[in-house]
Parts: C-alpha cells; sequence; structure tokens
C-alpha cells in the first residue's frame, strides 16, 4: 500500500459493519472489508467495529503511520433507545425565589416513553437553591437517587442557561464521588426547563453503555498502531471526537443513517437532490439543498428533543423486500425481507430449478400473505424480491451489487406469472410500483418543504439495494436519477470523509453583531479543539426570527489536503456536459459567467424567446476546480469583486435586491466564494448582521483575494 494519507470509515449497520480505506487526495478507494454486525457479542457492536478494522489493515497492508484519520458509525445509542436498554436516571432538579416549584414540577420526567412498550425509569430530587445552597446538600441529593436505584445522574436547574454555576458546582461535586452525571445546560443551551432535562436525561440513559464501548473501540485503535483522533458520527452528518462523545452520547442517536448523507454531500458532491439509500430491508431518504441535508428537531416518545439531526425518513421498502398476495393479486410490499426471513433471493440463487409459488408466514406472528418460490421437493422456499424484478425488467446495471442471474428470475417470474394469471413483465412492475409509491409521499414531501425544482431534480440513490427501487422510481416520476459509485459500501465512505462539526444554539431576543460574532467564535473554537484544521473551518450562522434561536454550526477538516480532495479532474466538455443536464439546456445555450482560481459560474445564455410569456433563463451553476457542481439555483445573480470591496459590493447588493413584507425587510439571500470555501450567509435575516459576519469569515484572506457574491431574493 504506497498510499501517505488514507482515511478509514467503518459504518455498523444492522446486518453488517463495512470498513473502506479512501487515499485522501484522490478519493480512490484503496479497499473494504465486510463482517458481520456483532449486536450480542461480549463487546456489543465494537467488535465489529474492531474485527472489520483488523480484516481491512491485514488485507491491504496498510501502514498505520499511513492513517490520518478514522470514524466510524454507532448504531448503539438507537439500539439500546429501541430496546430500552439504559440506565436508570436520577435527576437533581434545582430553582430558586417564586418560581422554584415550577421548576421542580418541570425536572420532575417521571419514566419516558421510548416506544415499543419501553421505558427510560428516572428518580427526582429537588434542591432550592434560594437558601442554604452547600456541598452537603447536594451530596444528600445524589445519595438519596442512588439509593433509588440511579446509575447514571442529570443536573438541571431553570435558566441555567444564562448562569450555569449552581449546575457546574453539583457536577464537580457528582465528579468528585465518581459518578456519571452531566448538566443539562451542556447539552442544550436552549430555553425550556422540561425539555432540556428530558433531553439530558435520555443523554445520561445512554453515556454507561456508550462509554464501554467507546473505550472497547478506542483501545483496539490504539493497539493496532493508529494515532490518529478517533471520530464518532453525529447526527447531524459531521463527526465529534472520542471526548466530545463521552460528554454527548445523545448526538450519535441517528449516527447509521447520517454517515450515507454524509456520503451524498461529501463524496457524490450532491449540490440539490433527494437521496435514497436502500438497504436489503429498509430505505433511509434525505433532501439535499445547496449542499446541505435538511435538518430536524428529535422526538422520541412523541416529545420534542433539543438536539437537531438530519431529516431522515426510514420506510420498510427496500431491496429485499417480499410481496404480499391476496385473492391472486400482489397487494403489498414488505415490511419483511428477504434477509430477515432468512431466505436467499432468486437473482442469487445459481441453477434455481422450476418451482411454484406460494404464500407463507416467514416469522413467527407474520401474516400467511407472503409470496415466495417453492421448490417441488418442498425443500428451500426462495424469495422473490423487489431486487429480483428490477433484474427482470433489465434495469439494474451489469457489475451493480443488485446484479444477478438473469436466468433465476425468469424462472421464478414465469410461475409467478402463472400463479397470478398475469404477463411475467407486470408481475415485476406490480412490485416496483408498490415500492416507488410508498417512496413518493416522503420524496414529495421534501420537494415542497425544500422548494426543489421537479424539472430540474436528481434522484441519487446508494446502498446495495439502490438500483432495485431508484431507477423504476424515477422513470415513474419522470425525475432524473443517477446511481452512486461504490453504493453498496457508501455510507462507510460517508464516515471516512465527514468533516469535523459542532453546533451551537442559544435563544437571543433581537441579537446584536456582538452576540452573533461570540457564538460564532465558540463553535469555531469548539471544532478547532476537535482536531479541525483552522483554515478549512466554516461557520454557518441561520436566525430563526420566530423562535429567537441563533444557531452556528461550524464544520472542518483535520487536514487542508483533506478538505479539498474531490478526485480526479474533469474535461472542460464533461463539465459543460453537466452542467447541461443539471439545466436541461443544450450545450450551446450555456456560457461561463465568471470564475475564480477555485471555481467557475455558469450561466443561461438568454436566446431569443420564442413565445411572448416565457421569461429570461438565469439559471446559475458554480463548479469547482475538479468539475463538480457545487451550488444550483434557478434564479440568482453573481458578481465579481475582492476583499477590499466586499463590504461595498455586499451593501449594494443587499440594497437592490432587499424586498418588504409583513415581517419587514427581507434581505436576500447571499452565498460568497471566497478561495475553495463556500460561505452561506442565507440563515442572516438583517444587512448589519451579514455584512459583518461576511468580514468575519473573510478575515484571513489577503485584500486582493477574489471573491464571488451569489445573490437571490427571498
Amino acid at each position: 500500500m504506497t498510499a501517505l494519507n488514507i482515511r478509514l470509515g467503518i459504518d455498523v449497520g444492522g446486518t453488517f459493519t463495512h470498513a473502506v480505506a479512501l487515499d485522501a487526495t484522490s478519493l480512490e478507494v484503496l479497499g473494504y472489508s465486510k463482517v458481520p454486525t456483532t449486536h450480542k457479542s461480549d463487546n456489543g457492536v465494537a467488535q465489529g467495529v474492531i474485527d472489520s478494522l483488523k480484516q481491512l489493515i491485514g488485507e491491504l497492508n496498510i501502514s498505520t503511520d499511513n492513517i490520518s484519520f478514522i470514524a466510524h458509525s454507532t448504531t448503539q445509542a438507537t439500539n439500546a433507545l429501541l430496546e430500552g436498554d439504559v440506565a436508570i436516571v436520577g435527576i437533581l432538579g434545582m430553582g430558586s425565589g417564586p418560581t422554584a416549584w415550577l421548576a421542580a414540577k418541570e425536572t420532575k420526567l417521571g419514566n419516558i416513553a421510548l416506544g415499543e412498550g419501553y421505558f427510560l425509569k428516572t428518580h427526582h430530587h429537588f434542591i432550592d437553591t434560594s437558601n442554604d445552597f452547600d456541598r452537603e446538600k447536594v451530596i444528600r441529593a445524589f445519595k438519596d437517587l442512588q439509593d433509588s436505584g440511579a446509575q447514571s445522574f442529570v443536573i438541571s436547574e431553570a435558566f441555567s442557561v444564562d448562569n450555569s454555576q449552581n449546575e457546574d458546582f453539583a457536577l464537580s461535586i457528582a465528579k468528585g464521588l465518581g459518578l456519571l452525571a452531566t448538566t443539562a445546560s451542556t447539552i442544550s443551551k436552549l430555553y425550556g426547563l422540561r425539555t432540556r432535562t428530558r433531553t439530558a436525561a435520555l443523554n445520561a440513559a445512554m453515556i454507561p453503555k456508550m462509554l464501554e464501548t467507546a473505550n472497547l473501540t478506542e483501545k483496539a485503535v490504539r493497539e493496532a498502531g493508529i494515532q490518529a483522533p478517533l471520530m464518532i458520527m453525529r447526527s447531524d452528518g459531521g463527526v465529534m471526537d472520542i471526548k466530545a462523545m463521552r460528554e454527548r452520547p445523545i448526538l450519535t442517536m441517528l449516527s447509521g443513517p447520517a454517515a450515507g448523507v454524509a456520503a451524498a454531500t461529501m463524496f457524490l458532491r450532491i449540490s440539490d437532490g433527494i437521496f435514497l439509500e436502500v438497504g436489503g430491508t429498509s430505505t433511509d431518504i434525505s433532501a439535499i439543498k445547496n449542499g446541505r441535508a435538511r435538518l430536524r428537531y428529535a422526538e422520541i416518545g412523541g416529545h420534542r428533543l433539543h438536539m437537531r439531526t438530519i431529516d431522515v425518513r426510514t420506510i420498510g421498502v427496500a431491496g429485499g423486500s417480499l410481496a404480499r398476495g391476496k385473492n391472486k393479486q400482489v397487494t403489498y410490499l414488505g415490511p419483511r425481507s428477504a434477509h430477515i426471513a432468512g431466505l436467499r433471493y432468486a437473482v442469487f440463487t445459481d441453477n434455481l430449478s422450476d418451482g411454484v409459488v406460494k404464500l407463507i408466514a416467514p416469522k413467527e406472528n407474520d401474516p400467511a400473505d407472503y409470496i415466495v418460490l417453492g421448490a417441488h421437493n418442498n425443500s428451500e422456499n426462495v424469495a422473490i424480491t423487489t431486487t429480483c424484478a428490477a433484474n427482470y425488467l433489465n434495469l439494474v446495471p451489469n457489475n451493480d451489487p443488485a446484479s444477478g442471474d438473469k436466468t433465476s428470475v425468469e424462472i421464478a417470474f414465469k410461475a409467478l406469472g402463472k400463479y397470478l394469471q398475469r404477463e411475467p413483465n407486470e408481475c415485476a412492475k406490480d412490485y416496483l410500483d408498490l415500492g416507488a409509491n410508498a417512496c413518493w409521499p416522503i420524496v414529495n414531501d421534501f420537494i415542497k418543504a425544500q422548494k426543489l425544482d421537479k424539472a430540474t431534480l436528481t434522484l441519487y440513490g446508494g446502498g446495495g439495494g439502490a438500483a432495485a427501487i431508484v431507477p423504476y422510481a424515477a422513470q415513474k416520476w419522470k425525475i432524473r436519477f443517477e446511481l452512486a459509485q461504490r453504493a453498496d459500501v457508501i455510507s462507510a465512505i460517508g464516515v471516512a470523509l465527514a468533516l469535523v462539526q459542532d453546533s451551537i444554539e442559544r435563544q437571543i431576543v433581537k441579537p446584536t453583531q456582538e452576540d452573533i460574532l461570540k457564538l460564532r467564535q465558540q463553535v469555531y473554537l469548539s471544532v478547532q479543539q476537535m482536531g479541525a484544521d483552522p483554515a478549512s473551518i466554516q461557520v454557518y450562522v441561520e436566525i430563526d426570527s420566530q423562535t429567537n434561536i441563533v444557531r452556528a454550526t461550524a464544520s472542518g477538516s483535520t487536514s487542508m489536503i483533506d478538505a479539498h480532495a474531490t478526485g480526479s479532474k474533469r474535461s472542460a466538455e464533461e463539465v459543460l456536459k453537466t452542467v447541461a443536464l443539471s439545466m436541461r439546456l443544450p450545450n450551446d445555450e450555456i456560457g461561463v459567467c465568471l470564475g475564480t482560481e477555485f471555481f467557475t459560474v455558469y450561466r443561461a445564455i438568454e436566446k431569443k424567446r420564442r413565445k411572448f410569456w416565457q421569461r429570461e433563463n438565469k439559471a446559475l451553476r458554480v463548479v469547482d476546480a475538479k468539475g463538480i457542481i457545487r451550488y444550483q439555483t434557478q434564479s440568482a445573480e453573481a458578481v465579481l469583486t475582492d476583499k477590499n470591496m466586499v463590504g461595498v459590493a455586499l451593501e449594494e447588493t443587499i440594497n437592490r435586491l432587499s424586498s418588504w413584507g409583513d415581517a419587514g425587510k427581507m434581505v436576500p439571500n447571499i452565498i460568497l466564494l471566497a478561495g475553495p470555501k463556500i460561505i452561506d450567509l442565507s440563515g442572516l435575516m438583517d444587512a448589519h448582521q451579514l455584512i459583518s459576519i461576511a468580514h468575519a469569515e473573510l478575515e484571513s484572506y489577503p485584500g486582493e483575494e477574489q471573491i464571488v457574491i451569489l445573490s437571490n431574493r427571498n
């Protein structure tokens, strides 16, 4: 192995744990390994992480000195919640003055529903800090909670987001007693005592199990001789160091699905689109706009948490889904899959003999209406899946992970056609229609919520079963699609490429420029301390005027080499073809608007209008130095300036494009292209704040540095 800068990513899936090694400079996949996920091992899922890592390093003969980055996703937090495998939490509530009674009520949570009949048990002790708040009182409180059965602890005080002194004091005592404890203000800086306490309680409930996994994994990594920082996938698509995970394990709650989305933005370089990661049993669907995944607040037991995760919707339809039948018709798809049923796919069965279709109950308590192909000698049933249907209809490319034996699927669908008294190809379409119909409500919801243009939208398929669902669905919906390279290990690639990330949010009424810059600096330092190269760090600030939430999110790579690695460079002809396909225009109707060393801006060229009602086409695409579309919009202006004049240019642009509405003055969405960075200022609603943040972002650039201002009206 000759690569000198290797990034390792390990994705823990429900069935398999994949590890992948990438050359950080070229993004070439050097190799990958696959082992069963070890849910029931003494070491839990950590054993699968260890096994896949050892297998990958051994097979590729990787020198550990050349590994610059290692990260893994984890299902531990999600599984703990789904299975109720959590610690009993002791809550030390605190408050003072006339509202102390309310603080006592809001911090007393009782049992928190986790779903499927599981609950998180909590015990409560309250201290009125108005009088005699001392060390002995706190020690007695923790002793009472321990006697009640508490195993980990939360300290939550009213208004601690403004002053955490009492929480910090109690935490120091807890640590002195050797207790596993956290404060609510550490987990969230938002108001809402009950929600903040609930979020912290769930975090505390995961700490014992997550600490065990983290320690085992870190030990194995170090014993393997890897000195690179060990990172863990977060639910928002970034990674954090293992120290941060020990304090806030709740941030890994949707770590697995987030890995696929990280691949969509970092490896596939999707700027706008819908990403469907199709496995064997389920499909994860997410939306990406301007290179960012849609985020939402997480919920547990129907209650919102103060924690943002990637908005990933999961449905029980995928490449291995079995269909169900009634009255000689295919009526439903899933949720049972061939893997869970313990059946081979017909398309992956060599030398399949003729058989007859029958209906079975794959697992105990399943309805007895799942369609399978039974051998004449009744020795083994074989699954007829969506992957089989896609292969039968020739929708699966050669060498795709979902490609299989065409003769076997012909036998299967000939038997199914005979059973249903229909043409075999119509039976295959029934399967895929049901799969597409299950996905469409979520896809359509994302299109509306993100205001994506269906005319230029692309569906991106990842996961080993992508070809079973995405091509047919795209044809049915008349939407362009692409299947990801290395689709079967796309999540592990996402883990390997994910950026170090953190987010801080506060509720501030009428935030000042000083407030925003202070928050920006805090989150900048947070990711820098976790190992992000300062030159690679980008901060996105957004202000929600309805909730008064100011949110700053920082992300950066562990090295600048990694930050700008985007694979091999495309030719000018290839780039023009890609841009034309994205805009749905002929090549001769697209031209270069302006460019810098790192970016080229393409614009639709206005042709003579064929109809008087046709509007001017203002479509715009930003392409990076490697020929990847990094930003796209159907209507925007582009201005080239430099750092010295950027303030003047921004002020002129804002004044010209601002509009007035019921909420007052609305400034345009602004994106800056500065050096290799895309600086998104669209979350800011005030002109002075926007210009102030722009100057802060550009502070390190020389005065003559070329800056592109992209703008469009809200």
